[in-house]
């Protein structure tokens, strides 16, 4: 099997990362990154374990981040409809 779905499937999800920090040159000034990899909520160890990376490689000091993930593998959602429907 594929270690993604795998991995899916014992709850990691699409993490996607909006990495603002400063540039080098000019501190004034914010840039944006985009971080996007598959990742276990709460804990994010992908997304930590590149932080810990930028922070110790990286001469752009962080500013802030904003988080989203998604699980794309959940319980399929069912709902029941009244009505008959016609297909031709």
């Amino acid at each position: 099997m594929d270690k993604d779905f795998l991995r899916q499937i014992s709850g990691y999800g699409l993490t996607t990362a909006e990495i603002h920090y400063h540039m080098p040159d000019q501190p004034s000034l914010l840039q944006l990154f985009i971080w996007q990899h598959h990742d276990l909520a709460p804990d994010f160890p992908s997304l930590r374990k590149f932080l810990d990376f930028w922070q110790r490689e990286i001469e752009g000091p962080l500013h802030s981040i904003r988080i989203a993930h998604q699980r794309l593998i959940r319980p399929a959602e069912f709902q029941a409809v009244d009505g008959i429907i016609t297909v031709h």
